[in-house]
């Protein structure tokens, strides 16, 4: 039997959520999980900000040498500026995780909710409580820990199956409607 090593990343400018686990077959076990700060510098300060999440990513891609990653899509929210924000983060840790050589899937909120708790709409507080249960931690983790380990665990869940249809969409691909040198095919 085979074991994976699974980071999650909850992304976010102030606050990004990780959270590693190991899949040996249907079991999962708890690794670790965190969080990467950017409260120490200014809100101003968007570069260093950015530099401290990719910093953050890859020092714990480094030290828990998972085999894949998964990343929680961003989701447009009211505020426009916020939603740009909140992309560039992603974006550092996206980064951070590709220049560790990492394969990334990514899921969004609603995906992870769904995998972990049975619906999208649940809240923080339903998750944590999954996580736990679905780790036997012995306590709640911290909501964008948690979050991360769901990213995770759903990964653990749908990677395998997710994988499978994307090779099977890719040789299955129509190629009308397509352009090919600015003419429609």
């Amino acid at each position: 039997m085979s074991m994976q090593r699974i980071l999650g990343i909850d992304p976010g400018l102030q606050v990004t959520g990780f959270g590693v686990i190991e899949q040996h077959g249907q079991a999962l076990r708890y690794v670790a999980s965190g969080t990467i700060r950017t409260t120490a510098q200014s809100m101003g300060n968007l570069p260093a900000r950015i530099k401290t999440l990719f910093d953050g990513v890859s020092e714990v891609a480094a030290r828990y040498q998972p085999d894949t990653a998964a990343v929680e899509i961003v989701f447009v929210n009211v505020n426009p500026q916020s939603t740009l924000l909140l992309g560039q983060a992603r974006g550092a840790a996206l980064c951070a995780l590709v220049n560790a050589n990492l394969p990334v899937a990514e899921y969004t909120a609603l995906q992870m909710k769904k995998a972990i708790v049975g619906h999208g709409r649940a809240a923080k507080s339903q998750v944590q409580e999954m996580v736990r249960r679905l780790l036997q931690l012995p306590g709640l983790p911290g909501p964008d820990a948690a979050d991360a380990l769901g990213l995770a665990i759903a990964h653990a869940h749908a990677g395998a199956a997710i994988a499978r249809l994307t090779d099977v969409g890719a040789l299955q691909r129509k190629t009308h409607g397509m352009y090919v040198g600015g003419r429609r095919r």
